[in-house]
């Protein structure tokens, strides 16, 4: 799939960089006016990396998520309408509202769910390559995990792992530079934590996280590599959270000026232009792409809105086994 060149692939993920960013937008709005509780990680700035991931994956391919996993759901083909329901605590929602923003899965589309606990999806991920190798079967399973996951023992254990065991598992970290308040620079003693790869004897390789084909063409050899049974890759995508890390992160630990530098390299804003020089769509098209995002996202929030409540009465329903 060459997404700079091919009309159909640059439409159809440009579109869905624009519904991850006017969706996370949607749930920042209803947040704001008290329509959601609990809280969420919003991920706008990040979106290249899982529209990228994830269009280098087939069809039967899993995915792990994280707390910050709005991206990874949708660029793996959820439903918009399920999502935001479970958001709003409704019982339409993928988990009927139990899970909210840090718990939703859709097996259907392979995703294995997305999880509070950080680097929690790690060894989720090397498990189901485990299956399906035991299987026979042809499935790589793709692990999404912030920098800060990266100095958790579950990272550790579930990598090492996936290499003794050349699991087909391709981990995939989405380094915004920041692991809540910490930064990678006072976190970590390496350049580029892909390096870290070197300690398991697999490939680690760094890509530009604001760079969706960059991303697609860098995660696609590292899947057919783990379908081909050549084992895991750890692949560094270096990106940028714009929002705090969660909605009560006031940004005391950053400055406006950084931010701002990482805003002027929004990764929607620079594949348009890529898609714009090459001829692959017109300004119409890509104007399109982004109109028909924000129509989805708002035919998605009407839906959730109208959907019964999550009943406290059904709350123990899927906890116990009948």
């Amino acid at each position: 799939m060459d997404l700079i060149k091919d009309a159909e692939a640059a439409r159809s993920a440009l579109t869905t960089m624009w519904t991850i960013r006017r969706f996370e937008e949607a749930v920042d709005d209803l947040f704001a006016r008290g329509m959601m509780h609990g809280t969420m990680h919003l991920s706008i700035g990040q979106e290249a990396v899982p529209v990228g991931a994830c269009a280098a994956l087939s069809e039967g391919d899993y995915i792990t998520s994280t707390h910050r996993g709005h991206g990874h759901c949708i660029a793996r083909g959820a439903r918009l309408d399920r999502m935001m329901a479970e958001l709003l605590a409704k019982e339409t929602g993928y988990c009927r509202g139990r899970g909210g923003s840090m718990h939703i899965a859709d097996v259907a589309t392979g995703n294995l769910g997305a999880n509070g606990i950080v680097a929690g999806g790690v060894p989720i991920a090397a498990g189901a390559a485990l299956a399906g190798k035991l299987r026979g079967e042809q499935r790589v399973a793709l692990s999404f995990f912030g920098d800060g996951a990266v100095n958790e023992g579950a990272w550790h254990e579930g990598v090492n792992l996936a290499a003794v065991w050349d699991l087909p598992v391709v981990f995939i970290c989405e380094n915004n530079n920041y692991g809540m308040s910490m930064s990678v620079q006072r976190a970590f003693r390496v350049e580029h934590l892909a390096e870290r790869a070197a300690g398991y004897g697999i490939p680690g390789v760094t890509v530009d996280g604001n760079d969706v084909p960059a991303v697609q063409e860098t995660v696609h050899a590292a899947v057919e590599r783990a379908r081909a049974g050549g084992g895991p890759t750890f692949v560094e995508a270096v990106t940028y959270r714009w929002k705090g890390h969660s909605k009560s992160d006031k940004n005391l630990y950053r400055t406006r000026e950084e931010i701002e530098r990482w805003r002027e390299q929004d990764p929607i804003a620079r594949y348009t232009a890529t898609l714009l020089e090459a001829g692959t769509l017109s300004a119409t098209e890509t104007e399109q792409c982004q109109a028909d995002a924000r129509e989805a996202v708002r035919e998605a929030v009407r839906t959730a809105n109208a959907a019964p409540d999550a009943a406290a009465a059904e709350l123990t329903s899927a906890v116990y086994a009948d």
